[in-house]
């Protein structure tokens, strides 16, 4: 038999085993998963994009600045 697949918990680091028994995964608790969808709600977490990107995606749907 193969071992577990093991990861490590985003927020606090602790080993986390990846499987359907854990509710939580990849976190290894609902603690650490509400303290990581706080910081997402803070903005603390955030996904880089250009500062211009919205710009460009919404351009056709907005009047011209002036």
């Amino acid at each position: 038999m193969s071992q577990p697949l093991t990861v490590d918990c985003p927020t606090c680091g602790a080993p986390v085993e990846w499987n359907e028994k854990n509710a939580y995964r990849p976190f290894c608790s609902d603690r650490c998963k509400l303290i990581d969808l706080g910081a997402w709600a803070a903005e603390e977490h955030k996904i880089p994009v250009a500062p211009d990107a919205e710009d460009e995606l919404f351009s056709g749907e907005l009047e011209p600045r002036h």
